[in-house]
């Protein structure tokens, strides 16, 4: 595998610039699209829910069963 150093940090436009030529240089056209279909935002609002998940859950439970996981192992 050939790994590309830069001296210079590129910026978030160049990155993509940069990994999208990638994909065509190694994938082509046709398969490039397929490989970034792939990708998706879902749906929904991950912040809201992970409060529903865990606001009700208090931190001495979260310790407990840290501590417990770690005697298992």
């Amino acid at each position: 595998m050939n790994i590309k150093t830069n001296a210079k940090v590129m910026t978030l436009p160049e990155v993509r610039r940069e990994g999208f030529q990638a994909l065509l240089d190694r994938l082509g056209p046709a398969d490039t699209i397929r490989f970034l279909q792939q990708y998706d935002a879902g749906r929904g609002d991950y912040t809201r829910d992970r409060h529903i998940w865990l606001d009700p859950v208090e931190d001495e439970e979260i310790i407990a069963a840290i501590e417990q996981r770690q005697q298992r192992t």
